[in-house]
């Protein structure tokens, strides 16, 4: 069960940096599960663990790390996008 909810939140992480800056992940869930993911360890590599903890999630720097990822992510594919 712990695992189901890992996905879920790192879903709802990496779905909310999208909202947030208005660009769609690629891959739809599955993009925002890994973008939730990877935006959590980004995030408490730059930030660090504080803040509250849901699913094993330090929910603000797991969210600016995502924001983060996801704001490189589209900057890189719309200068790949330019040069095509």
């Amino acid at each position: 069960m712990s695992l189901i909810w890992s996905l879920i939140i790192g879903g709802v992480i990496g779905w909310l940096a999208g909202l947030i800056l208005g660009h769609d992940i690629p891959g739809g869930i599955i993009g925002n599960i890994i973008a939730g993911f990877i935006g959590a360890w980004l995030g408490s590599l730059i930030l660090g663990s504080w803040g509250p903890v849901v699913g094993g999630f330090y929910i603000l720097p797991a969210l600016i790390g995502a924001i983060v990822l996801i704001f490189i992510l589209s900057f890189l594919l719309k200068t790949l996008n330019r040069t095509a």
